[in-house]
């Protein structure tokens, strides 16, 4: 089977070695194993920018795509040049393969939905990486998307993988998941009690739109009541210089500590000694930080975007922020006063998140590859 990938996430080729985004390559690799050839269609990179990329373990073909997109005027009159040549190197791609798998929202995947109309027997996946939930405002671009994917009128053959349940989805869509750790990873693991500090870690881009300022002045005002508070931040992003200001601003350095992009291995030692995990997003697809915290029991602290109100169960997995720093930080209080009520949380947290493993989402991989 040759199986096409039809992504924004860019290849970056460093000394003729081909690397990517190291959480995508890691689950397209096990896309990988289901197929005989597999290609992707997408820009390329001169060089990293931050991303935390890894080297592309399989073979593959590349149909390379022109990067563009809408942000400015000058960026407009670029990408109508741009766009044309797109459409023809898509359409070739998608008549070489016999599987083609979208990777949307993004200006690739839009261009890739409409195409997709014109190969209506070939099977074809999609998956949609953002906040599925219709009644949330959009850019006209991501409401284009969703249109073009859940109409089985135009989209046909399809199989489009969302994350959360939305009622009058449509038989095009299918609840589904992301999963980065093997149930041979489940252990048994003892956390500090809360007698030593209370270890919150946040993981992700620093940037506005995932609220690190505001996780930051949470932890803050935890510790100006009182409470011996921790937090270990994770990520690179355009707030970073922000966010060290606002610790040396406040002399917090004992306390918070800023440790950029790091490996797996420092990810899982950092949620193994944390109570708590942290992520006032403004918007999120499936907040994969979230359910690794989760996985080694941290209690997860979260706005109530997409499917995270499922993955927390309304609140009985972890605490949803109101986004209200003063009912936030009693809420959370609370939590840190009663450490029975916490163990319950954290346990949960882990039962719900250690069901979704490396091996059960292999499985789900390969079901839709062969059906």
């Amino acid at each position: 089977m040759r199986f096409l990938i039809v992504s924004n996430a860019p290849l970056v080729y460093e000394n003729g070695i081909a690397k990517a985004y190291a959480p995508y390559i890691k689950e397209m690799a096990i896309w990988h194993e289901n197929v005989t050839e597999t290609a992707f269609c997408c820009p390329v990179w001169p060089a990293a920018n931050g991303l935390l990329v890894t080297e592309v373990p399989f073979p593959f073909r590349h149909f390379r795509l022109k990067d563009f997109n809408f942000k400015t005027p000058k960026a407009i009159c670029y990408a109508l040049f741009q766009v044309p040549y797109n459409v023809i190197i898509l359409f070739r791609a998608m008549c070489w393969a016999n599987h083609i798998h979208l990777r949307c929202p993004g200006n690739a995947g839009l261009i890739g939905a409409l195409i997709q109309i014109f190969f209506p027997g070939k099977k074809k996946t999609a998956k949609y990486a953002g906040n599925w939930d219709t009644s949330v405002p959009k850019p006209l671009s991501y409401r284009l998307q969703q249109h073009l994917l859940a109409n089985t009128f135009l989209t046909r053959n399809m199989a489009v993988l969302v994350y959360g349940n939305w009622a009058g989805a449509g038989k095009n869509i299918k609840p589904f998941f992301t999963a980065s750790y093997s149930k041979k990873q489940i252990t048994s693991f003892t956390k500090e009690d809360f007698e030593g500090p209370v270890r919150f870690v946040f993981a992700g881009m620093l940037t506005p739109g995932k609220g690190v300022i505001y996780a930051l002045k949470i932890v803050h005002a935890l510790r100006q009541r009182g409470h011996n508070i921790s937090l270990e931040l994770y990520g690179e992003g355009v707030e970073r210089a922000a966010v060290e200001k606002y610790i040396a601003e406040h002399e917090l350095q004992e306390f918070m500590h800023v440790f950029g992009n790091q490996n797996d291995r420092v990810l899982i030692d950092a949620y193994q000694r944390s109570h708590f995990v942290i992520l006032p997003s403004a918007s999120e697809g499936w907040p994969k930080v979230i359910a690794e915290g989760m996985f080694w029991g941290c209690v997860p602290i979260a706005t109530p975007v997409s499917c995270v109100p499922d993955m927390l169960d309304s609140g009985k997995r972890g605490l949803l922020l109101k986004m209200q720093p003063h009912t936030d930080t009693a809420n959370i209080e609370a939590l840190i006063n009663d450490y029975r009520g916490w163990l319950v949380k954290s346990s949960e947290a882990a039962n719900w998140s250690q069901h979704f493993t490396t091996e059960l989402f292999a499985e789900e991989i390969s079901k839709l590859v062969r059906q």
